[in-house]
């Protein structure tokens, strides 16, 4: 992608987000009449509460709980990766300024409060994702636990009716890059 055409994406986005928002406004209201059940519902506003922050502080203190002085490295990189995570997806709301899904249609209702006006990136995915990589190339043995975990916060948001998919999906690019920069 050239400068020219990225600084359009983030210093001009609405004929973008307007083409993309229109295409994805029909998935999300899909996928959010098909997930009605209460209890379903239920279950993705706690996980994408605990993604909220939550469990990811409980997995560093079990990580230096268990493993004492060697989790400091990548209790460290977590850190790291959530802090420069965090500037970055703010960063990017204030210059896409992107609506969420339940801004733009009255049909879609958010099923928990969001945290903030707008919606692009996913922050909730993109910590999933650095966390749960950076975690899991410590620890192998807790991919069984945390991918399953980081692919049901990443479906949180949409199912919440918070982020559209390409929201999500740019969380995750995000979270990657941001895993494997804090990596050794």
């Amino acid at each position: 992608m050239s400068d020219s055409l990225l600084n359009d994406v983030i210093e001009r986005p609405a004929p973008l987000w307007s083409r993309l928002t229109e295409k994805e406004l029909g998935w999300c209201l899909r996928l959010q009449q098909i997930v009605h059940q209460r209890r379903v519902v239920r279950l993705f506003a706690v996980v994408s509460r605990l993604g909220d922050g939550g469990f990811w502080y409980a997995l560093m203190a079990a990580l230096l709980l268990t493993q004492g002085a060697a989790a400091i490295p990548v209790v460290g990189r977590m850190l790291v990766a959530g802090a420069v995570g965090l500037a970055l997806y703010k960063w990017l709301k204030t210059r896409t300024t992107r609506p969420r899904p339940c801004a733009r249609n009255d049909q879609i209702q958010p099923r928990v409060a969001p945290l903030d006006q707008y919606s692009f990136p996913s922050g909730h995915t993109l910590h999933a994702v650095a966390f749960t990589l950076i975690a899991v190339d410590y620890a192998p043995l807790l991919a069984w636990v945390l991918l399953p975990f980081a692919l049901l916060v990443a479906l949180s948001r949409l199912v919440l009716g918070l982020h559209y998919p390409s929201d999500v999906l740019a969380g995750a690019l995000l979270g990657t890059v941001m895993a494997l920069l804090a990596l050794p």
